[in-house]
């Protein structure tokens, strides 16, 4: 089964930023998502860093209105089976195999899936996969990559994520290529940690607001 885009095309349009998160205490996460759906950041990623992240994303898809959770750093089928059952919308990978392919084909939740080469891109398109992550963005070439794979691979379009600040988003952004961007500056551990809500609703308005 091809990637499912429309879903996609909703998460990855809702705002220019989707912000990256890890969550070790899941009574933090319904605040914590709540503040970014009210900064204008609907669409989340909860990875799966930590012990109980699937029990932050399941609170958050049960109890935060307008919220599009998904589940991050999924690298296997079980991995997948588990977000799905906690009611993730979407999943991200860093990378893509046949068998990470191949447990998504079973799903309606779709996979957005990673990839670092020109080469990693085509295989993916041949595969049904236009709605990519680019990872790790900064390190593997960050804008100037995407700029140069922007004309021959035009299917593409790109969440590029890892290293990308408020700073460098915006020249993200301005790539036909890049429908949003992946982002942790703005709800940091130290600041879900000490449930700085307001904090984060402030960086979720200025990130909503870039182009």
């Amino acid at each position: 089964m091809a990637q499912n885009t429309d879903i996609l095309d909703r998460v990855m349009g809702a705002a220019p930023v989707i912000p990256v998160l890890i969550v070790e205490d899941p009574a933090k996460a319904v605040p914590m998502a709540r503040a970014l759906v009210r900064g204008g950041l609907p669409a989340i990623e909860i990875t799966l860093r930590t012990p109980r992240a699937l029990e932050a994303i399941r609170a958050v898809a049960a109890e935060v209105e307008g919220a599009m959770v998904g589940a991050g750093t999924v690298l296997d089928a079980f991995q997948y089976d588990e977000a799905v059952a906690a009611g993730a919308t979407f999943v991200v990978s860093p990378g893509a195999t046949g068998a990470l392919i191949e447990a998504a084909s079973g799903h309606d939740v779709p996979l957005l899936p990673g990839a670092a080469t020109a080469s990693e891109v085509m295989r993916l398109l041949e595969a049904g996969y236009s709605r990519l992550k680019l990872f790790p963005a900064e390190a593997v070439g960050g804008a100037n990559l995407l700029r140069s794979l922007a004309s021959p691979l035009p299917a593409a379009r790109f969440c590029p994520t890892g290293g990308i600040t408020e700073k460098s988003a915006p020249t993200y952004l301005a790539l036909p290529n890049v429908v949003c961007v992946g982002g942790s500056w703005i709800a940091g551990a130290d600041a879900i940690a000490s449930g700085d809500w307001a904090g984060i609703e402030a960086r979720a308005r200025l990130a909503a607001a870039l182009s």
